[in-house]
Formats: structure tokens, C-alpha cells, sequence
């Protein structure tokens, strides 16, 4: 089974308007609302895949509720702690001449809150994969990646941690099976900067000798990188066209990336259906759908390198 976290869901309210102006009133032209947040991301495209997985994290008030009703009504299994105060963000995003985004904090969450969070936790059982994804809230400690596989070490759980700078240093100590950093966030690591494969090969390798056991580095315009267990180094390229959005990529990535894995147990595909799912993403308007990712599949951009 496949476990994802999101600590601080959000809906994104999508106004798109003709041009913003500050004498009178401003009216849209459309308006959306979408999901969102990079645990439930990767369970959305899990789902589109057909990998069992479930939801967790935390949701509060009607805005928690209205998240959790569009997920099930998607076929996505939830079981969220429901806070007692406060409400869900909800982010506004303003499409016109110009994009203006405004993200809210999101509620807090107390300590018996985070200790229900645990309690869900416990349930993991050996094979199982957790995969924590993306920043941690103002409402939470530091050191929340931490305390949850510090929780859940020794029981043969997967951890695969999509994270930057300490986030990721810190819990490379539990040995995560995979961690995911793009070529940026890996140099800020340590302090270089990274520009060729050779550049990643090495300082993934580092990774390694620290802990993490798979490290698979997005590139942006060059495709992905994947350093296996074993030492052995995949790449991957990127389908050429114009780029939609890149919202959602990394997340789609990581998804592909563990439902190849638990389908095949072959890291060559695991990175192959993580590029798909991550191209096929960035070329539509939302997360992609299990189509879009079959065609990707196809696509002779997407074959192996090495």
C-alpha cells in the first residue's frame, strides 16, 4: 500500500479576469477551483494509474470537507484528521496580463492533532510506501519529517521524501528508498553548482553515502536523472513542445516514478513512467490523465539514455 502526506491541502480559487485595475470593481471572466497540494497530487495521479494508494494529512472546516468530497468524488481514498478549528487555505490565484498568487497560512494544529496524524501512521506495515512531499506549515515543527520516520523506523516502511536543504539532509539517517531533488536543489546541498551529468552522478552519490538509497534528480529542459542502489545511472530526456504548466510535474514525477517501481521492480521503468507522467503534466492544464500518460509512454523522446 502507498501512503501520501499533505500537511496543508489547499483549494486554489482560479479568477481569471481581463486586466486588473484599482479605480472600480474587478469581474472575472471564469472562475475555477482545484485541489491541491503535493502528497495529494501524487495520489491523484497514483489513482489515474490504478495504484491503490490513500491520502493523509490534515483538513479543517468547510474548505476541508469540500477538498475531501472533490477527492473522493475522484476515486481518491482519504483519511484525513479533522481539525477542530479553523479552516483549509484557500489560495487565490488571478490569471490576467500577469499571474498574482496569494497563498494563506493555513489553521493551526495542535498537539493532539499531530498525535492523531501518528496514530494513522502506526498502521504502516512492512513493504509498504510513505511518501512525504513539499514544506513544512508554520502550524507543524521543523522536524516534523523527522518524528515521522524516526516513528516509523525499523518496521521495513519504503520513505520516499520529496524535500530541499535540511528537510531532506536531515532524514537521509532513516535511509529513505528514494529522495528527489532537482538539479538546483542539489547543489544548494552542498554549496556547488551542478551543470553537467557527471555533476549529479557525484554529489547523488553523496546522497547515498549518507543514507538515501535511490536518488532521482530532475533536470528541467534535460530530462531526469536516476542513481539506483546499485550505482547504476539512468537518464532520461524530456518530450520537446510548449509547456502548459509546470505545477504538478515533480509530484506527477515522484507518483510515476513508485507505481513503476511496485508494478515492474525495475528501476530502468520506474524512471521511465516517472518522465511520462511528469512530461504529460506539463503539457496539460491540470494533472495529467492516465491517456495523456500513455501517449507520453510512446513518445520516442522518452526512451532509455543509459
Amino acid at each position: 500500500m502507498i501512503y501520501t502526506v499533505t500537511f496543508n491541502p489547499a483549494l486554489d480559487y482560479i479568477m481569471r479576469v481581463d486586466g486588473l485595475q484599482s479605480k472600480d470593481i474587478n469581474r472575472t471572466r471564469s472562475e475555477e477551483i482545484h485541489y491541491g497540494g503535493k502528497g495529494i497530487n501524487v495520489s491523484v495521479i497514483l489513482t489515474r494509474l490504478g495504484v491503490e494508494n490513500k491520502a493523509l494529512g490534515f483538513v479543517a472546516g468547510f474548505s476541508g470537507k469540500q477538498i475531501e468530497d472533490m477527492l473522493v468524488s475522484d476515486g481518491i481514498k482519504t483519511d484525513f484528521v479533522h481539525l477542530k478549528e479553523g479552516y483549509t487555505r484557500i489560495n487565490v490565484k488571478i490569471r490576467c496580463d500577469r499571474e498574482l498568487d496569494i497563498n494563506a497560512n493555513g489553521p493551526e494544529i495542535k498537539r493532539e492533532e499531530v498525535d492523531a496524524l501518528f496514530e494513522k501512521l502506526e498502521e504502516l506495515k512492512s513493504k509498504d510506501y510513505l511518501i512525504l512531499a513539499g514544506s513544512i506549515p508554520k502550524a507543524l515543527p521543523d522536524n516534523m519529517y523527522e518524528k515521522i520516520l524516526e516513528r516509523l523506523d525499523g518496521k521495513g516502511v519504503n520513505f520516499v521524501v520529496d524535500a530541499t536543504g535540511d528537510l531532506l539532509k536531515n532524514v537521509l539517517k532513516y535511509k529513505p528508498f528514494m529522495v528527489k531533488p532537482n538539479h538546483h536543489e542539489l547543489g544548494e546541498i552542498f554549496g556547488v553548482e551542478i551543470t553537467a551529468l557527471e555533476d549529479i552522478e557525484k554529489y547523488a552519490k553523496k546522497l547515498q553515502e549518507m543514507g538515501a538509497k535511490n536518488v532521482l534528480v530532475s533536470r528541467g529542459k534535460d530530462g531526469a536523472a536516476l542513481i539506483d542502489e546499485f550505482g547504476k545511472v539512468h537518464t532520461m530526456g524530456n518530450v520537446p513542445g510548449k509547456i502548459i504548466s509546470s505545477v504538478g510535474c515533480g509530484d506527477s514525477m515522484v507518483a510515476g516514478f513508485v507505481a513503476g517501481y511496485v508494478k515492474e521492480k525495475d528501476y530502468a521503468y520506474a524512471l521511465k513512467l516517472g518522465s511520462a507522467c511528469g512530461n504529460a503534466t506539463a503539457f496539460s492544464s491540470g494533472l495529467a490523465t492516465k491517456n495523456e500518460i500513455d501517449k507520453m509512454l510512446q513518445s520516442e523522446y522518452l526512451q532509455q539514455e543509459g
